[in-house]
């Protein structure tokens, strides 16, 4: 996990820019930084804030390497076959860096064929002078995140975060621009044009939810049998989590007691102890008194034997870190603050108090395994489907960026194996009327797949879905309500809908919590909510509900948990 940035074309004393800009996402790393001004191009600005996860004496960014030393690379992310692609096609790495492959895939292979070899989560710009052309490239999940902002006058900035393009925004009045997300799944051609400037010449998805992905280095897709798809998934899940063991930092993970988080820890525990690491796995969790996922944490780490480390949290602990964690996001979205507040504590936890930098977590697996409670009223097996594949093309926008964010903020990695692309690709690929919920339960085949493994305490692995904003609350008092009464004490005057509709007109505030949320949000990204938020993220198929809490849904059944 690092921090790139860069600005091309703008007649502003870079300098200037830089100092405003660049020290904005300082958080994602905390390492080492650089910034390069390229004397063969105008106005040509990149930047590196490095994280040191994998090759932590070499690998310093912007890369050049002796093979192509007029070309540049920045790359935020961790690139799981680089081993097997430098075996495949005989490359000759000059560090030891994952993300070195990208500059032999291009020099050999070009752009598309590039892009399409990668395994694992990646926002890269490759600068190519001799040809002046920018490249930029994002995973297909997003789960790297990347932000740019282009003006009619040739001006294209890029960050890892909005935050660190807002100035540009500001030097760039009079100017017509777009600050918003790079989209996951594309790939993107700029001309360097004479005067420095830039122009787009080609943007193309590469991948959609759904696709089959272009290498199968780990698993072969002929080793997985046909129609044993219980097997096959325990066989992906757990190369996915394998895969991502590539770190020369200290590992841990996040566990709530439920599904996700659970099969995660243990199978990263099962792995781990077959490369002798020299330390236990360190598992998190945190709540407030009365919270079931304490509970339940607790009991999986016990059965794991994990370095167990248990925060709760208070009242005052959210009305202390609320704005920062609206800040960090860069969303008003209700939903993804709500259960960003609880992952923002704990990642600050484990910052201060442990050595563990590479954290494991259960993000996507509703996602991909149709988790959420909803899933239940879907009209048919398709429309479910289609359901999973809408919320991984948005994931970026909602759980995916409060996963980035929160321990990214804290200067943490996180890493998700369950939005491993052979993995996915695999799930979605089975009947879907198999990954329906079946009896009630949700995720019934994933559960299925690990049942009689052992893996799990029985009560764990077949545990009710739990959204995670509620189960670190108490079952008396949701953590929902306490934000609810946090923003009426911040925000007293009676709400009115009209009047939030005039002042928001997209995506307006539906009550006191969102409008404060809002309010906070425009302080640092104003005018901005519309290209980083389609929609509030709501549950489907459920009728006369308006708050997105799990909590209102008829089926949620937290008192069994």
């Amino acid at each position: 996990m690092c921090g790139i940035w860069a600005v091309f074309g703008s007649e502003t004393n870079l300098h200037t820019v830089c100092a405003h800009a660049f020290s904005k996402i300082e958080h994602r790393g905390p390492d080492a930084w650089r910034v390069e001004y390229d004397k063969q191009l105008k106005n040509c600005c990149v930047g590196f804030h490095r994280l040191t996860i994998v090759d932590c004496t070499y690998g310093m960014q912007p890369m050049r390497l002796h093979q192509y030393p007029h070309r540049m690379l920045t790359c935020n992310g961790e690139l799981y076959n680089c081993k097997e692609l430098k075996t495949e096609h005989d490359f000759n790495y000059e560090t030891f860096s994952d993300v070195e492959c990208i500059f032999h895939l291009y020099e050999k292979f070009g752009i598309e064929k590039c892009i399409r070899s990668l395994d694992g989560v990646f926002a890269f710009c490759i600068v190519d002078i001799p040809k002046r052309k920018i490249f930029l490239g994002r995973d297909p999940y997003g789960v790297r995140p990347l932000f740019r902002i282009i003006s009619e006058n040739g001006v294209l900035g890029i960050c890892s975060e909005a935050k660190g393009l807002t100035a540009l925004v500001t030097d760039l009045n009079g100017s017509k621009k777009t600050l918003e997300p790079f989209p996951p799944g594309t790939f993107e051609e700029f001309d360097i044009l004479e005067k420095g400037t830039v122009k787009l010449v080609r943007s193309e998805r590469y991948f959609n939810p759904g696709d089959r992905p272009f290498f199968n280095t780990f698993v072969p897709w002929q080793d997985l049998p046909q129609y044993k798809h219980e097997e096959n998934i325990k066989k992906l899940l757990t190369m996915a989590v394998r895969k991502r063991l590539m770190a020369d930092r200290r590992i841990g993970c996040l566990l709530s007691g439920g599904l996700d988080s659970s099969l995660v820890a243990a199978i990263l525990v099962k792995e781990t102890k077959k490369i002798n690491l020299p330390y236990k796995i360190q598992s998190f969790a945190i709540g407030m008194d009365g919270s079931p996922d304490l509970e339940k944490a607790k009991q999986v780490a016990k059965y794991l034997d994990t370095d167990h480390h248990e925060v709760i949290f208070t009242e005052e602990d959210v009305k202390n870190v609320l704005d920062d964690v609206i800040y960090s996001l860069e969303t008003p979205d209700i939903t993804t603050i709500r259960a960003s507040v609880p992952m923002y504590l704990l990642s600050k936890y484990i910052l201060e108090n442990t050595d563990t930098t590479v954290v494991f977590s259960g993000e996507g697996s509703d996602e991909v395994s149709q988790g959420y409670i909803y899933f239940r009223d879907a009209p048919n097996p398709q429309a479910a489907h289609e359901e999973s594949l809408r919320l991984l093309r948005e994931i970026y926008m909602f759980d995916g960026l409060r996963a980035d964010r929160t321990m990214a903020a804290q200067s943490l990695e996180l890493r998700v194996p369950f939005l491993d692309l052979q993995f996915s690709h695999y799930y979605l690929s089975i009947d879907p009327e198999l990954r329906q919920p079946k009896d009630g339960i949700e995720k019934f085949l994933l559960r299925n797949a690990f049942e009689n493994t052992d893996i799990l305490p029985h009560d764990i692995l077949w545990r009710p879905k739990e959204a995670f904003s509620d189960g670190v609350a108490s079952k008396k008092k949701s953590l929902f309500v306490i934000l609810q009464e946090i923003a009426a004490k911040r925000i007293q005057e009676p709400f009115d809908k009209d009047d939030a509709a005039k002042k928001y007109p997209h995506c307006s505030p539906v009550s006191t919590e969102a409008l404060y949320y809002r309010e906070v949000f425009e302080k640092s990204y104003p005018n901005l909510a519309e290209k980083f938020l389609p929609y509030y993220w709501m549950p489907r198929w459920v009728e006369g509900v308006k708050d997105p809490s799990a909590r209102f849904i008829k089926h949620y059944n937290a008192g069994e948990s």
